[in-house]
C-alpha cells in the first residue's frame, strides 16, 4: 500500500499558520449589527465607517428569534420608517394625527431596545429610530410636528421634492458635539412626529430654530452604554458630511468595544 502523505517544509506550514491567524483574526475583528429595519441605505452607511462590519436584519423575525440574535451582536441600529403608535406614550385619542403605523415594528423595537440596554448594547436611532427610543425609555412625542408645534421650520419635505434641508444647533458638552465638532449645521428632513417629553437618562442635544428636538443622548444617570439618536438621516445626508460619517465612525467604534454585561 503506497503512503501518499508528504512531510512539508517547514517554511510551508509555518505560512499556513499565518494564513490561518490572519483569517481568524478577521472574523473576530468583524462586528454585527443589529438593524431593526434595513435598507440598501443603512447597510452602505455603516459600511463606509467599516466595510467589514456585518449588518443582521431584524425585521419580519418573530420577537423571541429576534432577541436571541440580538444576543450575537454588538451594536442596534434603530431606522427610520412608520409612524409610532401614540397609544404608546399616553396620547391614544390623536391617533387620527397618524399615518402608517406598524404596530409589530413597534413590539419589535421595544423588545430589542429593552434587551440591548439590559445588556449594555450601543445603540443608534435615526428619525422613527430616535423616537421609538425615547419612548420604550418613558419619553413621549408630538404625533404631529405642524399641528402640535407649527410650520415654522420644515422638518418633511414636501410632495415630490428631492430632498429639503433646515438648520439645527448642537448643545454644548455634548458627546454629539464631541463627535461632529460642529455647533449648527443643516440637515435633512422626512418626518412629522418628533420628541415631546425626553425620557428619563436621555438629554435633548440639538434643536431646530422652533424648538423642536433633533438629537438625543444618554446622560450617563441610567444608562452607562452608548446610547445616540438623531432626528435626521445621516445616510442620505450627503450635503453634510460632518453630521453624518462620523456618527457611524464613532457608533462603529463602541460596538467593538462592547462587552457583554454579566
Amino acid at each position: 500500500m503506497t503512503n501518499n502523505f508528504k512531510i512539508l517544509p517547514g517554511k510551508t506550514y509555518l505560512l499556513i499558520l499565518i494564513v490561518l491567524f490572519v483569517n481568524v483574526y478577521a472574523l473576530q475583528s468583524q462586528v454585527r449589527i443589529a438593524v431593526s429595519k434595513t435598507s440598501g441605505h443603512y447597510e452602505n452607511w455603516l459600511k463606509s465607517a467599516d466595510s467589514s462590519c456585518i449588518p443582521v436584519p431584524m425585521y419580519s423575525l418573530k420577537i423571541d428569534s429576534a432577541i436571541s440574535l440580538l444576543s450575537t451582536c454588538s451594536g442596534l441600529l434603530l431606522t427610520g420608517g412608520e409612524d409610532v403608535d401614540p397609544i404608546n406614550f399616553g396620547k391614544s385619542n390623536e391617533i387620527a394625527k397618524c399615518e402608517e403605523i406598524d404596530r409589530y415594528r413597534d413590539s419589535l423595537e421595544f423588545a430589542l431596545i429593552k434587551k440591548a440596554v439590559s445588556m449594555g448594547i450601543p445603540i443608534f436611532g435615526i428619525c422613527r429610530g430616535e423616537q421609538i427610543l425615547n419612548v420604550a425609555l418613558g419619553g413621549s412625542l408630538f404625533t404631529d410636528i405642524p399641528t402640535d408645534v407649527g410650520a415654522a421650520v420644515t422638518h418633511r419635505c414636501p410632495e415630490g421634492s428631492k430632498e429639503c434641508l433646515h438648520a439645527v444647533t448642537l448643545n454644548e458638552s455634548t458627546l454629539l458635539m464631541s463627535i461632529t465638532k460642529q455647533q449648527n449645521g443643516m440637515v435633512n428632513s422626512y418626518h412629522h412626529q418628533a420628541v415631546d417629553k425626553p425620557a428619563p437618562g436621555l438629554r435633548i442635544t440639538a434643536s431646530s430654530d422652533n424648538g423642536v428636538v433633533e438629537a438625543v443622548e444618554s446622560d450617563n444617570t441610567k444608562i452607562k452604554s452608548f446610547v445616540m439618536g438623531v432626528q435626521w438621516h445621516p445616510e442620505r445626508l450627503v450635503q453634510n458630511p460632518l453630521l453624518s460619517k462620523p456618527l457611524a465612525v464613532y457608533f462603529l467604534k463602541e460596538c467593538h468595544q462592547y462587552k457583554p454585561t454579566k
